[in-house]
C-alpha cells in the first residue's frame, strides 16, 4: 500500500465528497464527510476489517472535493455514486422494486399490480409497497372478482367472458351509471386503507345467497376468500392512529455487519416490512444515509413522512428529499421505531455466522488464487459462454462475478454475425467486441478472464487481448468427458494445482456452471418467443423497437421471407435490411 501522509497532510478539514481509486484510475468508493481530513486518515490509522481491509488493500490514490454545507457534499456524494457505481459502495441486493396496486383514474377504471412507479404521471390511486407480491396478486384478485370493474387493457368491440361471469359491466357495450363506478371506486380505496367493512358485507351475502340455492363449491370459496381478507388484516394491526402514513428505518450493527430495517405504515397498519444486510465501512452512519437514498430512488415513490433513529441526520435526510422526517422520542412511535431495531438484531443474529463463514471462505478463496497466479489483486472476473440457434445463428452470453460474487447487473448478451458458424469464431467475435469496448470507452477491466474450455480457448482469448494492447490474466476451466470441471490452465498453459475439493475449485465450477446457464437461457428465450421473433432476436442492427415494426408491418415469417432488400428498407435502414435478407436465406 502507497504512503499517503504527505498528501493527508493537505487535506482540509472542511465538508466534502471524497473518492478512491485502484491501481488502473477506476474509482472504487465514493464518500463524504463533515471532516474530510479526519475521514481519510482514518483508513490508514488504526486496524480495518472485512470490507474495509479490501478496499485499503485496493486504494492506489484519492481525490476530494470541497462543498460548502454538508448538504452539499452529500448531493455530490450520490451524483458520483450514481455516475461512476463504485464497487465497494453499497450494492442493493435485490435489483426488483416493490409493487404497487393501482386504480386507475379512467372512466372505466382497473385495478392491476404495476412496478415501474416512475412512469406515473397521472392521478391513479396507488397503494403500497408490497413486500409480500403474494399478497399484492391475491389482493387484486379478491377485489376483481367482487367489483366488476374493467378487465381488459383496451376496449373491445363485443362482450367477454367477464361480463358473462358477473365480474365486468360490459364496459366495452353497455352504457354504465357513473354513480356506480364512483361508488365501486369508494368502497375499493376503502377496503386497500384497511377498511373490509363493506367488502366483508358483500362476501356474506354472496356467501349466503350461495348456500341457500345449495352452490356449496361456490360458498365455500367465498368463505376462504373471507379468511384471506381477515388473516391479511389481521397480520398488519398495529395499535396506531389510522391517520399515520410513513416509512420507519432503523438498524443494528455488529462488527463489519449492518442490519437494515424498514416498516411500512399506511393507515396506522404495518403494511408490510424490509431487510437487507450489508457489509460496513468506516462510518456506518454515512452507509445508512446512502442506502435510504438508494432505496427509494430505485422504488420511484417517496413516503409522505421518514421516521428515524435519532443517530441519523434527520434534517439532512428531510432536506434531500423534500420530506418530513421525525425522530420520535417516547410513546407508541419510539417503541415501534424500537421495534425496528429489535427486528434488525433479530435478521442479523439469524444470518451473520453463514454471512461470516461466506466472506471467510471467499476472501482464502482469493487469497489463493492470487498466489497461484502472482498478482497484487484479483477481484472482477469476466467469463463467457456461447449457444447456437437452428445449428448456424450464435449467441453469446458474458457474465460478471465480484470477489467470487455475480454481478448480475453487469452481465451481457451478445448477437453474433452470420458469417459465424462455429464455436471458436463465435468467441474471437465476442471477445473482441467486449474488449474493444471496455478500451474505447474507458470501462472498468477485469482482473481475470474465465474461459470456458482448455489449450485452444486461451489461445482464442490471448490473441484477442494482445491485438488490443491489453494486460488481462486468463484462466481455462477444462471439462471432463461428462461436461463437469476436471482442472485450471493458465494462460502459460499449465496446469495449476488446485485441489478439487478446495473453495477456490468450487467458486470457479459456480461462475462456469453459470456463465453456461446465462447463455444457454438468453438461446432458449429466443427460441420460446417463435420462429419469426427468433430471427429478429439475432439480426445485427434489429433491437426491440424495429423488430415490434416489422413484426407489426409483415405479420408473418412467410411474408418476411418474400420481402426484399426494398420491401424491409420501408421498415429498417438499408444495411439492417441486407442482413436481414441474408439471415432468411440461412432457415
Amino acid at each position: 500500500m502507497k504512503n499517503f501522509k504527505e498528501k493527508l497532510d493537505l487535506v482540509p478539514t472542511k465538508p466534502g465528497s471524497y473518492q478512491i481509486k485502484n491501481k488502473d484510475g477506476i474509482i472504487i468508493y465514493v464518500g463524504k464527510a463533515k471532516n474530510l481530513k479526519n475521514r481519510l486518515k482514518s483508513y490508514f490509522t488504526g486496524t480495518v476489517t472485512g470490507k474495509t481491509r479490501m478496499l485499503v488493500e485496493d486504494i492506489d490514490d484519492f481525490e476530494y472535493i470541497v462543498t460548502s454545507s454538508e448538504l452539499e457534499s452529500l448531493i455530490l456524494e450520490i451524483t458520483l455514486i450514481k455516475k461512476y457505481d463504485p464497487k465497494y459502495n453499497i450494492l442493493l441486493k435485490d435489483d426488483k422494486t416493490y409493487p404497487y396496486i393501482e386504480l386507475t383514474n379512467e372512466k372505466y377504471p382497473r385495478l392491476k399490480i404495476v412496478r415501474n412507479t416512475k412512469r406515473k404521471k397521472t392521478k391513479d390511486y396507488l397503494y403500497g409497497p408490497y413486500p409480500n407480491v403474494a399478497a399484492a396478486r391475491k389482493t387484486v384478485e379478491i377485489i376483481n372478482r367482487i367489483y366488476p370493474l374493467r378487465k381488459c387493457e383496451k376496449l373491445k368491440k363485443e362482450l367477454c367472458l367477464y361480463y358473462h361471469i358477473n365480474e365486468c359491466l360490459g364496459y366495452c357495450v353497455k352504457e354504465v351509471d357513473e354513480q356506480t363506478i364512483t361508488s365501486m371506486k369508494k368502497e375499493i380505496i376503502s377496503f386497500l386503507k384497511g377498511d373490509s367493512k363493506e367488502i366483508t358485507k358483500k362476501i356474506e351475502r354472496e356467501m349466503q345467497k350461495a348456500s341457500d340455492s345449495m352452490n356449496y363449491e361456490r360458498a365455500l370459496e367465498l368463505k376462504n376468500m373471507l379468511e384471506d381478507i381477515n388473516i391479511t388484516l389481521r397480520k398488519q394491526k398495529i395499535d396506531l392512529n389510522k391517520s399515520y402514513q410513513f416509512d420507519l428505518i432503523n438498524y443494528y450493527k455488529d462488527e463489519n455487519y449492518l442490519s437494515i430495517e424498514l416498516f411500512f405504515i399506511r393507515d396506522g397498519l404495518l403494511f408490510g416490512r424490509h431487510n437487507e444486510i450489508v457489509q460496513t465501512m468506516i462510518d456506518p452512519i454515512e452507509e445508512i444515509t446512502e442506502y435510504i437514498i438508494k432505496f427509494y430512488d430505485k422504488q420511484g415513490i417517496l413516503p409522505k413522512e421518514l421516521y428515524l433513529p435519532e443517530e441519523l441526520n434527520a434534517e439532512l435526510i428531510s432536506n434531500y428529499f423534500d420530506i418530513k422526517t421525525y425522530t420520535p422520542q417516547k410513546g407508541k412511535l419510539k417503541r415501534l421505531l424500537d421495534l425496528a431495531k429489535e427486528n434488525a438484531k433479530e435478521q442479523l443474529v439469524l444470518q451473520e455466522e453463514t454471512l461470516k463463514k461466506d466472506d471467510n471462505l471467499r476472501m482464502e478463496a482469493i487469497n489463493e488464487l492470487k498466489k497461484l497466479l502472482h498478482l497484487d489483486s484479483v477481484s472482477r472476473m469476466e467469463s463467457f459462454d456461447n449457444s447456437h440457434l437452428f445449428g448456424t445463428f450464435y449467441v453469446g452470453g458474458m457474465v460478471v462475478f465480484e470477489d467470487f460474487l455475480p454481478l448480475k447487473n453487469e452481465y451481457r448478451k451478445f448477437k453474433i454475425s452470420i458469417d459465424v458458424k462455429d464455436d471458436l469464431n463465435a468467441m474471437k467475435e465476442v471477445l473482441y467486441r467486449r474488449y474493444y469496448k471496455v478500451l474505447m470507452e474507458n470501462l472498468e477491466k477485469p482482473d481475470l478472464i474465465v474461459m470456458d474450455g482448455g489449450k485452444l480457448q486461451i489461445s482464442i482469448a490471448k490473441e484477442i487481448i494482445d491485438s488490443l494492447g491489453l494486460n488481462i490474466p486468463i484462466i481455462g476451466l477444462v471439462k471432463d468427458a461428462n461436461h463437469k470441471t476436471s482442472y485450471i490452465m493458465n494462460d502459460k498453459y499449465e496446469v495449476l494445482k488446485i485441489e478439487k475439493d478446495s473453495n477456490l475449485f468450487l467458486f470457479f465450477t459456480r461462475i462456469q456452471e453459470e456463465v453456461h446457464r446465462y447463455a444457454i437461457t438468453y438461446h432458449r428465450n429466443i427460441k420460446s418467443k417463435g420462429m419469426l421473433s427468433s430471427v429478429l432476436d439475432v439480426v445485427p442492427g434489429v433491437g426491440e423497437v424495429r423488430k415490434k415494426e416489422l413484426l407489426k408491418h409483415f405479420g408473418s415469417l412467410k411474408k418476411l421471407k418474400e420481402a426484399n432488400v426494398d420491401d424491409l428498407s420501408a421498415v429498417v435502414s438499408r444495411d439492417v435490411a441486407e442482413n436481414l435478407v441474408r439471415y432468411l436465406k440461412e432457415i
